[in-house]
């Protein structure tokens, strides 16, 4: 059984080319895309041991572009400042919402008493109808 010849050219390109994606904010295999060593090696595809033996310079590099560029790419900023924009967004929807539940209840509470009333008027209006009417008498001999 013999084992597979490491091609250190290539795992250096690898690594060459995570560090570049991941400082454009384009990450193909980190999930998070933060500019961490550990980002660095996820994006890479390479094992840690392989790139703390053998590339620890390239790690290095990375770490130093990324304190030279303060550690956020702009990217992600700006997907951190639509995340906040969205977040407060969705603040103000909730108060409008809650808002609206508050008129809606009112108007039910509204419309259920303006119901009864309705009910009401028209029993006593019924009832009023039931009343039997008088006819005058003709009057007698009053001068």
């Amino acid at each position: 059984m013999t084992r597979r010849r490491r091609d250190l050219d290539a795992e250096r390109r690898d690594l060459a080319a995570a560090a570049d994606r991941l400082l454009a904010g384009t990450p193909l295999r980190s999930p998070s895309g933060k500019l961490t060593s550990t980002e660095l090696i996820t994006e890479s595809g390479l094992r840690r041991d392989v790139v703390y033996a053998d590339h620890k310079d390239l790690v290095d590099d990375f770490t130093a572009r990324v304190k030279a560029q303060h550690a956020t790419p702009a990217s992600i900023a700006r997907i951190a400042d639509d995340n906040r924009a969205l977040k407060d967004e969705n603040a103000s929807l909730k108060a409008q919402l809650a808002a609206e539940r508050e008129t809606t209840n009112t108007v039910s509470k509204i419309a259920g008493e303006l119901s009864l009333e309705l009910l009401q008027a028209r029993e006593e209006l019924a009832s009023l109808r039931r009343v039997p009417r008088l006819t005058p008498r003709p009057a007698r001999g009053l001068p």
